[in-house]
């Protein structure tokens, strides 16, 4: 079992930066590639980003892409989601998720992530 807690967000005007982190606890989480996913009021979930177990591959949404940055720090269990340069169409509740299966590729399928956090509110204000 994964347990996943994100941190965070907050208000900020376009244009603007802000880091989302996501505490893991389990023994698998070092084992497991990660996912951050968004949904806004109204709309269907969207993947964002995702990062191997091991770090060395990531892999973007077209939308964040030169934006975004995800990494993580397995010694501290925890992913992170570095913003810049938001848009008013980046506001969504952020989840972080954990892979189904360990030692899994990168995948921006959400069926693929069988562990979520409960999100954290990002608003972008113009």
């Amino acid at each position: 079992q994964v347990q996943l807690v994100e941190s965070g967000g907050g208000l900020v005007q376009a244009g603007g930066s802000l880091r989302l982190s996501c505490a893991a606890s389990g023994r698998t989480f070092t084992s497991r590639s990660m996912g951050w996913f968004r949904q806004a009021p109204g709309k269907e979930r969207e993947f964002v980003a995702a990062i191997s177990w091991s770090g060395d591959s990531t892999y973007y949404a077209d939308s964040v892409k030169r934006r975004f940055t995800i990494s993580r720090d397995n010694a501290k269990n925890t992913v992170y989601l570095q913003m810049n340069s938001l848009k008013p169409e980046d506001t969504a509740v952020y989840h972080c998720a954990a892979h189904g299966r360990i030692f899994s590729s990168v995948s921006q399928k959400g069926n693929d992530y069988a562990y979520w956090g409960q999100g954290t509110q990002v608003t972008v204000s113009s």
